[in-house]
């Protein structure tokens, strides 16, 4: 199906709309977030439409995160400000995607720069971790869609 007319991402792909390209292969292209958290913040998007990690076979994902990897070793070699980087992948609308086509952020950090990622980090009882991964065990026996 042809996305390009919707998808931002898909128009920067073919070409259509404006991006800063670190990197463009067969595979994924990577570009600076036009939002960016800090300086230096870069997407890693595969070029076939994808919406989440669901709808993207596990060999372009492993692309997608190999070069996100060696984005990751250029940021701490760069001369942008980078004390530390995230590697991020929002998947679905819950985990706070807002583009619908799978990309990885991957971001300088440094010392008070004002991210967060905030949550209720209480300590969770055996039996329910226990329940929790029978629950992922059983989902992982399952063969991929």
């Amino acid at each position: 199906m042809d996305h390009h007319g919707r998808c931002v991402f898909c128009q920067i792909i073919a070409g259509e709309a404006e991006a800063s390209v670190v990197h463009a292969d067969d595979t994924a292209v990577a570009f600076m977030d036009l939002n960016p958290v800090n300086p230096g913040h870069v997407l890693v998007v595969p070029r076939a439409h994808a919406e989440g990690l669901e709808d993207l076979d596990e060999d372009t994902s492993a692309h997608v995160w190999r070069v996100g990897h060696r984005i990751c070793r250029a940021l701490r070699r760069s001369d942008l400000r980078c004390e530390g980087v995230n590697m991020f992948l929002a998947d679905g609308e819950a985990a706070f995607q807002e583009v619908f086509h799978f990309h990885l952020h991957v971001f300088p950090r440094f010392r008070g720069d004002g991210f967060r990622i905030d949550a209720d980090w209480a300590e969770r009882a055996r039996e329910l971790l226990d329940e929790e991964a029978y629950a992922v065990r059983q989902a992982l026996s399952q063969p991929p869609s």
